[in-house]
């Protein structure tokens, strides 16, 4: 260790903590830690390792600062962000670039110069009079092929609780592997009001590629903080480009055959578009509801939660649609609740719960009551619609055996979904790995949603559900993707969802429970249990394999015209989709030929049937 960084850690790490860090015997900890302590100028300094003392300490010191509350049921706490920094924010978000570095047009950057001279000009001295947390994390499961060692700075104890909470703990995978390299993470919550952050205009979250650190100031909500969850995706999305494995927005779950034997599925939804519900379906197995890492290993792929637990959108949990997880929620464990409603009795409510609600209690805006309105007149919702819960998957009674397996599981199938009320059917199996990467994945749409701040209810592009979080230049991305499936022997088969088709009445063509026979007729479809019909955009279920799952497992009836319509090939819609993605795609660059090839493809696709069957095509058609 080099004398001023001794020096720096001497000065203001009591003994129990220097001798924690110092037993990594890690030059480069040593240098990041004094670099951050000399720059944000806390009043101490509080090491974590795996121990539960230093656990413990966190849970603890959270309440005491009222960074998070108790609730009635033992283990369960609530915590407020501040009223206008209640979702991630895509504007103040940018990456740190050197000049002439291109990432595309759906990236924020400032230049790498100009972007470190502001934040640490923001993070001087921010932590006087605060405690500095140095916690030690692992991405994805303990000595493997998967993990990436991680530090995070901090002095949120609501933060470094959640973290806890979420991932591994990684101390001892530093001290076993003295990584020179690993993700870094600088956070801090700035100067308070009450318990949240005062200087929203000064809220920052820059991302280093090079050094791999980002910098978060002037903010509490998880998703601008919580270094190790969306700003440590977009890190890994650069690492993995230069590795040759696949960093994704995804879910993944094991689904049972009629045999009881499990295949597992990745899924990429973009927020509020049923991601967790599907990772959650009853009878089957989650290994992990947000990030998954994939790497090729003997011509299969293979994935891994990079997580251990979930921080989820609450709005719409109930016993009815979400048993598991509802079941979890209610019972005593640990559990953070987040811009919720809490009652005089200290139970939390959140809209969709299926309760009735106080006629009083405290949220996100101070004392609550129906009918209060903001400074707009607005009325303010007993939750916020960004809501969250934060529990760790272990006490969900679904949760798969293989979470930890350092190998991960082998991937037989990927599913992407949006919201689209006009064009894509309820599922459908892509014609090929390089169709489905090009059709259903590069060219994902849906309406944006409240885990962003700005406007609702607008189609936007959303490539692979990752749009946000992609660190590199798109077409770099999906020929990312595309050499993947090259590795495999046998590809995972890709699939596509829509949740959200809606009839003439603009009423929902299918019930949320639906979404379990698509599922089954996906895992049926890896077995090759069950045939398809091929049609210009993929191939689809035949009607009697549909009528038979309704039955088996919903115990439902499904009717001929259930299927007509919603199955129906809609050209124009998936033609004007086509120009859609055409239009987005010409002013960037680095895009594979092959993905011009596939929209191409299928363009001519649909305009043959076009011209044979008219502009909308019954699943009849097909089979005929």
């Amino acid at each position: 260790m080099a004398k001023n960084y001794l020096n720096i850690l001497k000065n203001k790490l009591d003994n129990k903590n220097l001798e924690k860090l110092e037993a990594l015997n890690n030059s480069e900890i040593f240098k990041f830690v004094a670099e951050y302590i000399e720059l944000c100028g806390p009043k101490s300094v509080f090491v974590r390792t795996d121990f539960s003392e230093d656990i413990a300490y966190i849970r603890e010191k959270v309440v005491e600062l009222e960074e998070e509350k108790k609730l009635t049921l033992s283990g369960h706490t609530f915590h407020f962000d501040g009223f206008f920094d209640q979702a991630r924010d895509k504007g103040a978000t940018k990456y740190l670039l050197p000049k002439n570095t291109y990432l595309g047009h759906y990236t924020n950057s400032i230049d790498r110069e100009k972007g470190l001279k502001e934040i640490r000009a923001i993070l001087k001295g921010i932590m006087k009079d605060k405690e500095m947390l140095v916690c030690f994390f692992c991405l994805g499961p303990l000595n493997s092929s998967f993990s990436i060692p991680a530090v995070q700075i901090t002095d949120s104890f609501y933060v470094a609780h959640s973290e806890d909470i979420l991932y591994r703990p990684g101390y001892e995978e530093f001290k076993k592997k003295n990584p020179a390299k690993f993700f870094r993470f600088v956070h801090s919550a700035g100067e308070l009001e009450g318990a949240v952050s005062k200087n929203i205009d000064k809220r920052r979250i820059y991302i280093d590629l090079e050094e791999s650190i980002v910098y978060s100031s002037n903010t509490q909500y998880a998703g601008n903080t919580v270094g190790l969850k969306k700003l440590a995706l977009r890190l890994a999305i650069n690492k993995a480009s230069k590795e040759g494995w696949l960093a994704e927005h995804m879910f993944i779950m094991g689904v049972h055959n009629k045999e009881g034997k499990k295949a597992y599925f990745c899924g990429a939804y973009p927020s509020m578009c049923g991601k967790t519900s599907t990772a959650m379906i009853v009878g089957e197995a989650i290994v992990g509801d947000d990030i998954a890492y994939l790497r090729a290993n003997n011509g299969k792929a293979y994935a891994a939660n990079v997580e251990r637990g979930i921080f989820g959108i609450i709005k719409g949990v109930n016993s009815k649609d979400d048993p598991i997880l509802f079941k979890a929620l209610n019972k005593e464990g640990e559990v953070i609740f987040s811009n919720i409603l809490v009652d005089d009795k200290g139970i939390p409510f959140w809209v969709g719960k299926g309760a009735k609600l106080p006629r009083k209690g405290v949220n996100f805006s101070g004392d609550w009551f129906p009918g209060k309105t903001n400074e707009k007149g607005e009325e303010i919702p007993p939750s916020h619609k960004n809501a969250r819960y934060t529990i760790g998957l272990s006490s969900l009674e679904n949760v798969d055996r293989e979470l930890g397996n350092p190998q991960g599981v082998e991937v037989s199938g990927i599913i992407y979904g949006g919201r689209d009320s006009d064009t894509s059917v309820p599922v459908e199996e892509a014609l090929s790995w390089a169709q489905g990467i090009c059709i259903k994945a590069a060219s994902l749409e849906s309406e944006t949603t409240a885990a962003t701040l700005g406007q609702e209810g607008v189609r936007a592009f959303n490539p692979m559900s990752n749009i946000d979080f992609v660190s590199i230049p798109l077409g770099t991305y999906i020929d990312m993707n595309l050499n993947f499936g090259k590795k495999l022997k046998k590809p995972a088969l890709i699939f596509s969802v829509n949740y959200f088709l809606l009839d003439k009445d603009v009423k929902f063509f299918n019930d949320l429970e639906d979404k379990r026979v698509w599922l089954k007729w996906m895992r049926a479809r890896i077995d090759g249990a069950v045939s398809a019909l091929a049609t210009p955009t993929g191939l689809i279920p035949l009607y009697e394999d549909l009528k038979d799952l309704f039955e088996e497992v919903l115990n439902k009836e499904y009717k001929k015209e259930d299927y007509i319509t919603p199955f129906t090939l809609r050209i124009p819609e998936n033609i004007a989709k086509i120009e859609r993605i055409r239009n987005i795609y010409k002013d960037l660059k680095y895009i594979p030929a092959h993905f011009y090839e596939e929209l191409d493809a299928q363009e001519v696709r649909l305009r043959e049937s076009q011209k044979k069957f008219g502009d909308y095509v019954s699943p009849l058609g097909f089979s005929g």
